[in-house]
């Protein structure tokens, strides 16, 4: 015999019956026990399942929003499963190559006295580390932080604006990620600051690193930074940025609605400060942040065509809008 609904609309997962109950239930213990068996208790995982719980209980609005938000919520938990399968063992880390193809395409020259200096090239990140600066450590630092509170507080804005283009970003974000994790696994990556510390020799248990993102933190005496990297997945995985994707996913279904105007604006300013904030701080090379630009021209691209030329797929996104309503 069912429980007590909390509301008499039918269909769809937004009626609190005993299955759901149970469904919800199970899925959080699976989920608890595998990342556990996977890699390893931790709080996050925790925090997780009961920020998942508590808005599917609460009341119908707060489960229709967290349902909403489950696209994101897979994203999340394939991302930190990573951390049980990295990427160097199924493939040759890329380190002294990458490095040298980034100087060939696009290494500066220095000059001392008006004159070039002979065979004094660096790549971007090391120009940038030797002419920072506290107002460049500041903004860029201020930008990084955009790359997922930005494509989150868009999709908050879209869930209650306008739930069929809602669903479209948030499937096209899934969809790019999706691609991204490909590429990390295809052609592992040492992000830039990982030569400035290694040199070109291969470290498996090389931990998180802030890099240049480490000035922020100083300059405000604090640890952001340093907390997000610690709990990197994965630092052989700088091919392709996802930094430099999500804000563009952003931009364009930014530029999808003609309303935003000077929100558009905004949103492409910051996708080109994140862009550079990528190559400032030593965290990607220019070539992983084209790269991550092609992953997300890539995954809008799919996402449309599958959107357009395939009814299935077009129906199970009008569904989802169905079900959320």
């Amino acid at each position: 015999m069912d429980s007590p609904r909390t509301s008499s609309t039918p269909g769809g997962p937004l009626r609190l019956t005993t299955r759901t109950i149970l469904t919800v239930t199970a899925i959080s213990i699976l989920y608890l026990a595998l990342s556990a068996l996977l890699i390893g208790y931790k709080t996050d995982q925790l925090f997780l399942v009961l920020l998942f719980n508590g808005f599917f209980y609460a009341s119908r609005p707060t489960r229709r929003f967290i349902l909403g938000f489950s696209v994101f919520i897979v994203f999340w938990i394939i991302f930190d499963s990573m951390k049980a399968f990295p990427n160097y063992r199924f493939s040759a880390v890329h380190i002294e190559s990458i490095y040298k193809a980034e100087k060939s395409l696009f290494g500066i020259r220095l000059q001392g006295d008006g004159q070039v200096i002979p065979g004094g090239i660096l790549t971007p990140n090391e120009y940038w580390a030797i002419h920072s600066s506290t107002f460049l450590d500041v903004l860029t630092g201020f930008f990084y932080l955009c790359w997922i509170p930005l494509p989150l507080a868009f999709a908050g804005y879209l869930f209650y604006k306008d739930r069929e283009t809602f669903f479209c970003f948030a499937l096209t974000f899934l969809l790019v990620n999706l691609i991204g994790f490909v590429g990390y696994y295809v052609y592992p990556a040492a992000p830039p600051w990982y030569v400035q510390l290694y040199g070109f020799a291969f470290h498996s248990h090389t931990p998180g690193n802030t890099a240049g993102l480490g000035r922020f933190d100083q300059f405000f005496h604090g640890s952001v930074f340093s907390s997000l990297y610690a709990k990197s997945s994965n630092v052989f995985a700088a091919m392709p940025s996802l930094h430099a994707s999500y804000p563009l996913i952003v931009v364009y279904y930014g530029t999808r609605r003609t309303n935003l105007r000077w929100m558009n604006v905004l949103f492409a300013l910051i996708m080109v400060g994140i862009w550079f904030a990528a190559v400032y701080s030593s965290h990607h090379y220019i070539l992983d942040v084209l790269a991550g630009i092609g992953c997300g021209l890539a995954g809008i691209r799919l996402f449309n065509y599958l959107y357009s030329k395939k009814m299935g797929f077009r129906r199970f996104v009008q569904n989802c809008v169905a079900k959320t309503a």
